[in-house]
């Protein structure tokens, strides 16, 4: 027991190590975040999201890119000036602006992928240079986001109260999930300084086919039952499909994310490495996977674990752990097919999750030298709380809260 106990703590500070480099475009960042964690544990699961998210998310902005949205005015006392990794935001400044003619300000979108570890660097020295040319508002996304509400740079964030947001009665109203709120609030005055425009609790993602053979429906609800709640039950659920043939998930790293982003701790105490148990607990599941054929050995984001999406892999694959937007970007671009009869099209539904877990989310932040503050919290409050109130598209859908939500959903 003792040897396992310190193979844990290597394995699991080598995954840290690891994870924080992936997460980061730069060592200060993985610093701050991993400072940040020791203060709030259920932030501190933010700073280690993979940097196959980060080149998800950042599908949109492969080079450098600087774009004017027009509004009613163009000169620089009346433009407000939007850093961000991909066009998400920048394109819910045309729909802001499309919707409030009379805004009175245009919006200039800086745009820098985060694939290369350019964002970051380039973020700060425009934060630290200040001027016109500054930014008025930009985004941070789970990777590095710590550094910027709670770290070293966090300095740089307006409370959003000062940008004109009842922020205690909106997050209410909204009914924002509480740890998007806790990742972004800033620890030395307890303001909140970033919300996300989308959560990004997990669900369980399966393929209908396989459910009805193995369980005999392939309705969410039921197999919502099957796989869990727990780990207990996912793993029998792994029991009954390796009889039929057909391996739970793809991979060790498809239930990471639910293990580390459910756990109760950070990764830091007291400025020491601390292992959850429930992070402990992954080894024992890995190995588990392992020794029973649950899994076709594949590493996330690789081209077998692809495969396995499209159905090609060396067993068929039951499903997959991750948010809506594993879905949209991944999922439905590897499932090697655009119709009905080609790969695994149309053969995917999504339910809960055997635990309650998030990956990934961006934030949005406001500086607090920027001179149009009343106009940058308008945006942020369309951006963040406002939206929250608002009933989404259900194919773009994010599911919200760290209770992800059942939904019955066909890839289109």
């Amino acid at each position: 027991m003792k040897a396992k106990k310190v193979i844990s703590v290597l394995l699991a500070s080598a995954m840290t190590l690891s994870l924080a480099a992936c997460g980061s475009s730069s060592g200060t960042a993985s610093t701050a975040a991993s400072t940040a964690a020791s203060t709030a544990s259920t932030a501190s699961t933010a700073s280690t999201a993979s940097k196959a998210e980060s080149t998800a998310e950042s599908k949109a902005a492969d080079s450098t890119a600087s774009t004017m949205t027009a509004g009613t005015a163009t000169d620089a006392a009346h433009t407000i000036n939007l850093w961000t990794f991909t066009d998400e935001v920048p394109k819910m400044v045309e729909k802001y602006l499309k919707d409030n003619p009379d805004f009175g300000y245009s919006v200039k979108s800086t745009i820098i992928a985060t694939t290369d570890g350019a964002y970051q660097p380039a973020l700060d020295q425009a934060l630290a240079g200040g001027g016109n040319d500054a930014p008025d508002m930009y985004c941070a996304e789970s990777a590095f986001v710590l550094k910027y509400t709670q770290g070293d740079a966090s300095s740089y964030a307006a409370p959003y109260k000062d940008l004109g947001i009842d922020t205690d009665a909106e997050i209410k109203a909204a009914d924002i999930a509480q740890y998007t709120v806790d990742i972004g609030t800033r620890p030395s005055d307890n303001a909140v300084v970033g919300l996300g425009y989308q959560a990004t609790g997990g669900a369980f993602i399966y393929r209908r086919s396989i459910a009805k053979d193995v369980f005999g429906t392939d309705d969410p609800a039921t197999i919502s039952t099957e796989v869990g709640p727990g780990w207990d039950k996912f793993f029998e659920a792994a029991a009954t499909l390796k009889a039929k043939g057909y391996g739970i998930v793809s991979g060790d790293g498809d239930i990471w994310h639910a293990v580390e982003n459910s756990s109760d701790t950070g990764w830091l105490a007291d400025g020491k490495l601390h292992i959850d148990p429930k992070r402990e607990q992954f080894l024992d599941y890995s190995k588990e996977l392992k020794d029973n054929g649950y899994e076709n050995d594949t590493k996330d984001w690789d081209d077998a674990w692809f495969a396995d999406m499209k159905g090609e892999g060396s067993q068929p694959i039951f499903g997959f752990f991750g948010p809506a937007w594993l879905i949209n970007y991944t999922l439905a671009k590897n499932c090697g097919g655009t119709k009905a009869g080609e790969g695994t099209f149309g053969d995917w539904a999504v339910c809960t999750s055997p635990v309650g877990f998030f990956w990934g989310g961006t934030w949005v932040l406001a500086n607090k030298d920027s001179s149009k503050k009343e106009a940058v919290g308008k945006l942020i409050d369309y951006f963040t709380i406002y939206a929250g109130t608002c009933q989404p598209d259900p194919v773009s859908v994010s599911l919200t809260g760290t209770k992800p939500l059942e939904i019955d959903f066909r890839i289109k």
